[in-house]
């Protein structure tokens, strides 16, 4: 800075001084890093990482699934055709409730041989009974006798056959059959409209218990000889509008023992809870359980983690502001992420402003 010569002593001394402030002033700010400059220009929010009891494996993809015998077909045990139809697809029905009517010549032939077939035993019992009196009484043989009593057996017969059709088909006098519901459920599929035809090889409806859901996992190559059956799993569910998250539990029933070689995966299945929100057919990240036991990580907000350079970072606090610091992720399930390598519990790290303190750190 160039000073006038004609400036009095005291101002020449006071102008010295500001000179050597501002060089403090410039060479102190040089000292902090960029992330704790922007943490001082920004209300930061903090959360302290929590020990993690019992530490995740890791989390895989999933997909929720049906077990087989929770699908079960409703057929007609004759064709014919549906003249009322109760029901849409995706509706809840209860056991027993009426699903169609359908209309069938089948059940009217029925009828017609259940009526002859009661006849005929009417006319085979007096037969026989009256052959039987003349055979004691020596008038025939006794084989006539015998002849009459099998006659009998063979009415007796072919009634409880007609019998036993008829209350298959379960038709009123004018051939229609009411097909209900064999257990309670979810319709996910109605293949059947009014005044369309009703076959043997197709079934009209198909009914879903919601009561028990599965797994299919896909689990990275190096959880293949790690993930056992028996393991629990988690599955975290948002929570919609006012409502709180909820979290689904089941245990691995089944380990593929081989690998997919075009995907590197392992397939593997579990059990899991029927919970609100959870349906078939949607995709879930899935938190495998390490075995029994303590072991060492921490918990921290999901939202916490963030990468840099393609590797899981926390900006953890120090003196001098917020830094970014490497860590091991082992699962993320939920609002909460694990970590096992890079953050002891206590520590205090951001759970705000992640992009800004991510942009000043690169």
């Amino acid at each position: 800075m160039k000073i006038p010569a004609h400036l009095p002593l005291a101002v020449l001394v006071a102008a010295f001084a500001l000179t050597a402030c501002s060089g403090d002033v410039s060479g102190d700010g040089g000292d902090e890093g960029p992330a704790a400059g922007e943490a001082a220009a920004m209300d930061i929010e903090t959360a302290k990482a929590e020990a993690a009891g019992n530490m995740p494996l890791g989390s895989v993809p999933g997909t929720v699934t049906l077990p087989p015998e929770a699908r079960v077909a409703v057929t007609a045990p004759f064709p014919g055709a549906a003249v009322q139809i109760f029901v849409i697809e995706g509706e809840s029905v209860r056991r027993g409730q009426p699903l169609a009517v359908v209309r069938a010549a089948e059940p009217l032939r029925i009828g017609g041989d259940l009526a002859r077939a009661n006849s005929e035993l009417q006319v085979a019992e007096a037969q026989a009974a009256r052959v039987a009196t003349l055979a004691d009484e020596g008038i025939v043989a006794s084989a006539r006798a015998d002849e009459a009593r099998a006659r009998l057996e063979q009415a007796r017969a072919t009634l409880a056959e007609n019998r036993r059709l008829a209350a298959l088909a379960g038709a009123g006098p004018d051939g229609t059959m009411t097909l209900r519901a064999p257990i309670t459920g979810r319709l996910s599929h109605v293949g059947v409209e009014t005044g369309g035809p009703v076959d043997l090889a197709v079934a009209p409806f198909v009914i879903e218990a919601a009561n028990a859901y599965r797994l299919d996992l896909s689990l990275p190559e190096r959880l293949a000889g790690r993930v056992k059956p028996g393991m629990p799993v988690e599955v975290q569910l948002p929570g919609s509008g006012d409502a709180a998250a909820v979290t689904a539990r089941g245990r691995i029933i089944s380990v593929s023992p081989s690998i997919d070689p075009q995907t590197r995966s392992v397939m593997a299945k579990a059990t899991i809870e029927s919970v609100p929100g959870l349906v078939a057919g949607q995709n879930v990240l899935a938190a495998i359980a390490s075995p029994a036991g303590p072991s060492e990580g921490v918990s921290v907000p999901s939202h916490a983690v963030t990468r840099i350079g393609g590797q899981p970072h926390v900006f953890v606090r120090g003196n001098g502001g917020f830094e970014p610091r490497a860590v091991t992720l082992a699962a993320d399930a939920g609002d909460r992420a694990i970590i096992s390598e890079g953050l002891a519990a206590g520590e205090t790290i951001a759970t705000s402003g992640i992009p800004e303190l991510k942009a000043a750190a690169e």
